[in-house]
């Protein structure tokens, strides 16, 4: 049995050289489509060594900076600011203002305690009525002793009566005069004393010396209010008011640029807290003294038009400007350093960085603004593009940047 079984088995010796001839067959075909695909990667590419690039951004920038002679750094300023406090020691008992609040001059921001103020003006007003109607009586008196004494005088040169009795009609006139005098300096003293306690009362009133926003409250309903403060837990200034009207930028100018600048030349102002915006200004003043530390000179420029939005003590940068801005100058333009444009077949180009590759764009170039050039169309700002070296770039190219 087993003998018939191995008897059966036998080699086919055709079939060998036609199945060796199919494989070969497919390791070339697999072959060449190999070389094809590294062919094809390389030129895509893919297996194309990354190339190092130094790499920028699309920024907005403004025309004014091709005219722009110097520039410097600061903060906004209120020209007019002061701490509110009270003339008078007492305990704070109403405050009706907060931050922010916008008051009149003359507007009252908070009151002391002043019940013995106001009962100290009380007793002036009552002693002035008391002295007014003492010189009414006076008055009163000094007619009817008047009478009197014209009477007795004609009695006495008629010979009617004594002597004595004429005399003492005209002492009792006299008495009756001076009293009306005495009645009369008293209303005086009391209108005075009147007009003191009204001023002490006053004084428990805090008032706004002018039209003002409230910057600051520094004190609270139950505090020790002091002229000064020198008493433990007191407070002298009871809210901190500025004149928004008067906000100017303070910046230093060295003193070695202090030639480009001018009483009333133009300047741009731009706010760290509203980085978009450019608020168009002018030099009032250059401080006639030196920081002899930081060798700088203090400029005060002033707001052409103030904008709401501008708050006391916020950075400012200020660009002092060769001439004024110009209509149309306003707005920014997108620009770019030249360095980032190429030229591809007869067209300028940036190439765009996209992860960890580059993309040709085309670009539409403007005119140079200061040392940056104008793009007009083709990239937008924030866009990251590489900026050298674009004669080893192209199309998807695969980069790394230089601090990688």
């Amino acid at each position: 049995m087993a003998n018939e079984d191995l008897g059966k088995l036998t080699i086919d010796k055709g079939a060998t050289p036609r199945s060796g001839a199919r494989r070969g067959k497919r390791a070339w075909i697999a072959a060449a489509v190999a070389v094809l695909l590294l062919l094809v990667l390389f030129a895509s590419g893919v297996l194309s060594p990354a190339v190092t690039v130094e790499t920028g951004t699309v920024t907005q920038v403004y025309p004014s900076q091709a005219y722009t002679l110097l520039n410097a750094s600061g903060y906004v300023v209120a020209q007019r600011k002061a701490a509110v406090a009270a003339k008078v020691t007492g305990r704070l008992e109403w405050l009706g203002v907060e931050e922010g609040s916008r008051v009149k001059q003359g507007e009252i921001l908070a009151r002391l305690e002043n019940l013995d103020a106001a009962a100290a003006r009380d007793q002036a007003a009552a002693t002035l009525k008391t002295s007014r109607a003492r010189l009414e009586e006076a008055r009163a008196e000094l007619a009817d002793a008047t009478l009197a004494f014209e009477r007795q005088k004609q009695l006495l040169k008629d010979g009617i009566v004594a002597r004595a009795e004429y005399d003492a009609a005209e002492a009792r006139y006299r008495r009756a005069k001076a009293a009306v005098a005495g009645a009369d300096a008293a209303i005086g003293a009391s209108e005075a004393s009147l007009r003191g306690a009204e001023v002490n009362l006053e004084y428990s009133f805090i008032r706004a010396p002018f039209d003002a926003v409230v910057l600051t409250k520094n004190a609270d309903i139950g505090d020790i209010v002091t002229p000064i403060g020198a008493a433990a837990n007191a407070k002298a200034a009871v809210v901190t008011i500025a004149d928004l009207g008067s906000l100017q930028v303070e910046a230093d100018v060295s003193e070695s640029n202090l030639e480009k600048v001018r009483v009333g030349q133009p300047c741009e102002i731009q706010l760290d807290a509203l980085p978009e915006a450019r608020f168009r200004g002018a030099v009032h003043m250059v401080v006639p003294t030196a920081d002899r530390s930081k060798a700088t000179v203090l400029v005060k420029v002033r707001f052409e038009k103030l904008d709401p939005r501008i708050l006391p003590e916020m950075s400012a940068k200020v660009a002092f400007l060769e001439r004024p801005v110009a209509p149309g100058e306003e707005k920014p333009k997108t620009a770019v350093n030249p360095a980032a444009v190429a030229e591809r077949g007869g067209r300028k180009v940036v190439f765009l960085v996209k992860g960890d590759r580059v993309a040709e764009t085309p670009v539409t170039v403007g005119a140079k603004i200061g040392e940056m050039l104008e793009i007009t169309a083709g990239v937008k700002p924030g866009d990251r593009i590489a900026l050298k070296p674009l004669d080893k770039l192209k199309n998807g190219a695969r980069i790394k940047t230089a601090e990688k």
